[in-house]
């Protein structure tokens, strides 16, 4: 009813303005239809009808599918080509494009250019809009291969190195442990779960209880530490852990994934942690709710690491003093040789980080006295799960090589729409880069988002530009204290302009989001399947329709795991919402 009692012109300004906030190519040519007095009574009685009815009749919602791959690999390529005519014969209409080689064209040979023809050539004969995925912003890893000490970095600070020789080595202060799992009642507790054999504890046959060994250990503040335990898996229906909270606060504190198979032999599982702030921390082995099979746990150890996956650049900086010398910091390069791990960000290739190996000592290029003391402090990545790494947004050579490749990327697809790949930003805020701002992590990540934003538009003006939801919604990742974040990443949504388009993925608490970023100009995807229900998109439309949330232009059937086996249910479910719509 809000159109009752508007003037005329005011409606069909309106209206225009709708269908440009939607996409519709009709918006322009329309301005010399409406010139006549009755089409504009007549659009009138059209738009009062659609006011009453909440929607603007046959809108035809843009059909996305996402796809992951290697275009360098032509088997790949065949793959691809396979699939964009499927999509198109289902009338999809965009093709969402994520290619690790993005941030590396500047390596590619004419094999792999050769492949981006082909894909751009069939694109143009289907009808399918092509949309490259680029700044890889909390997965970083891609551009990292380029430079790995750009990652984000946590804080060691103060750690002890004692002389010996020519060399600092790492001292662990306080010394820290962990008792043998054959000593029950040196742990804080263990579930009954699990069954004590000598020097082991097993589980077997588990029916969803959960089965650790839990240890409350004193720790320094902003130390680095290393947590390893062998374990053995048989037919084992659940997921090993080695997990490490904050005692006082709760805040996990490692995120790294362990590398065990249901079914797997005796392997020496690792993962680090940073204390942060903590003097107390809670070490987890086992598992939390496993179904079935069994799994074995042994030979458990807890230590501070030494330099492992120190990273060097300007807003990490590297200090070493003498202690009780809070003076002149040691010079690098005059009292003790330059300092570098050369696995950071190497193992097993380019842009991946190794969770543990040797750790490098400190080379000394004088004579100090044995047995002195230096304090160390420096900064370090944290892998979360299986090798997520995320970059330092606040350092100036990262934001040059997203310059690069989107200068890269446009000069590959040139005149396309964009995909920005800010999502699950999972470490931020505590470099010295950062620091220097003074501002919040959400602030920063406007910062960051703004700049993207306007350096793509700078490259072409005309195009759309999209964006992942969660970093920037307060209904799911835009919160205080998100994994290792330091602060709050609230108003990170002021650095998206209104004609950046949202790819929504927030599907439990779909309502408040839509309603969140409808309600600040922003038209949407929808981003739904996620290898689970081709109905669940079906559900994400029923609550537009039924909340009336405007400025929705498209689906996207969004698969992690390559399976494309739903996107005809996927799509019918659509065709079926929509001419549901018409008959309303």
């Amino acid at each position: 009813m809000s159109g009752v009692g508007m003037s005329d012109r005011s409606l069909i300004e309106r209206w225009g303005m709708d269908l440009v906030l939607r996409g519709s190519p009709e918006a322009v040519s329309w301005h010399h239809v409406l010139q006549s007095r009755s089409c504009r009574f007549l659009l009138c009685v059209f738009l009062l009808v659609t006011c009453l009815c909440g929607r603007v009749a046959g809108q035809r919602l843009e059909r996305w599918v996402y796809v992951s791959t290697n275009l360098l690999v032509a088997e790949n390529v065949d793959r691809l080509e396979q699939l964009m005519r499927e999509a198109a014969g289902l009338g999809f209409t965009h093709l969402l494009l994520a290619d690790s080689k993005f941030s590396r064209l500047h390596e590619m040979d004419e094999r792999y250019f050769g492949h981006v023809e082909r894909v751009r050539r069939l694109s143009d004969e289907l009808q399918l809009r092509l949309v490259p995925a680029i700044f890889p912003v909390g997965y970083s890893n891609d551009l990292l291969a380029q430079n790995p000490n750009l990652a984000e970095g946590l804080p060691v600070r103060d750690a002890l190195f004692q002389v010996r020789g020519n060399r600092a080595e790492l001292v662990a202060d306080p010394e820290v442990g962990l008792p043998s799992l054959g000593d029950r009642k040196a742990w804080s507790f263990v579930d009954e779960s699990l069954r004590s054999e000598g020097e082991v504890l097993r589980v077997s046959d588990p029916k969803g209880e959960n089965c650790r060994a839990m240890k409350a250990v004193r720790v320094a503040p902003f130390r680095h530490y290393h947590v390893s335990v062998r374990m053995r898996t048989l037919d084992f229906r659940g997921q090993p852990q080695i997990a490490v909270l904050d005692a006082a606060s709760g805040r996990r504190l490692s995120h790294t994934n362990l590398r065990v198979g249901r079914t797997s032999d005796w392997t020496t599982q690792h993962i680090t942690f940073n204390s942060l702030n903590c003097e107390q921390v809670n070490v987890y082995l086992g598992a939390w709710g496993p179904t079935g099979g069994s799994l074995w746990l042994s030979d458990v150890l807890l230590e501070e690491c030494g330099l492992l996956n120190v990273l060097r650049r300007n807003g990490a900086p590297l200090r070493v003093i003498m202690e009780g010398q809070p003076g002149e910091p040691l010079q690098e390069g005059v009292d003790f040789e330059p300092v570098s791990d050369p696995l950071l960000g190497r193992v097993p290739y380019a842009g991946e980080y190794d969770v543990w190996h040797a750790s490098p000592a400190i080379q000394l290029k004088r004579s100090f006295p044995e047995g002195a003391r230096l304090r160390v402090s420096w900064f370090h990545p944290h892998v979360i799960y299986d090798g997520q790494v995320c970059a330092s947004v606040t350092e100036p050579a990262f934001q040059q090589l997203l310059r690069g490749q989107a200068e890269a990327v446009e000069r590959a697809f040139p005149g396309t729409d964009r995909m920005m790949s800010h999502d699950e930003w999972r470490v931020l805020g505590w470099d010295e880069s950062f620091q220097r701002t003074g501002k919040t992590p959400g602030q920063v990540a406007a910062d960051n988002v703004r700049f993207c934003t306007d350096y793509l538009k700078r490259l072409n003006s005309d195009r759309r530009v999209f964006v992942w939801s969660d970093m920037f919604d307060p209904h799911h990742n835009s919160v205080d204290n998100y994994y290792l974040v330091n602060g709050d990443l609230s108003g990170s949504w002021e650095g998206l302009s209104r004609d950046v388009l949202v790819v929504n993925w927030n599907f439990g608490v779909r309502e408040e989001s839509l309603k969140f970023f409808s309600e600040r100009g922003h038209r949407q995807l929808l981003a739904g399947y996620y290898d689970a229900d081709a109905q669940q998109i079906g559900r994400w439309l029923d609550t537009v329709r039924t909340q009336r949330v405007s400025g929705v232009v498209g689906v996207m059937y969004t698969t992690w795991k390559q399976d494309y086996s739903h996107l005809r249910e996927f799509a019918e479910v659509v065709n079926r919402y929509e001419r549901a719509g018409t008959s309303d």
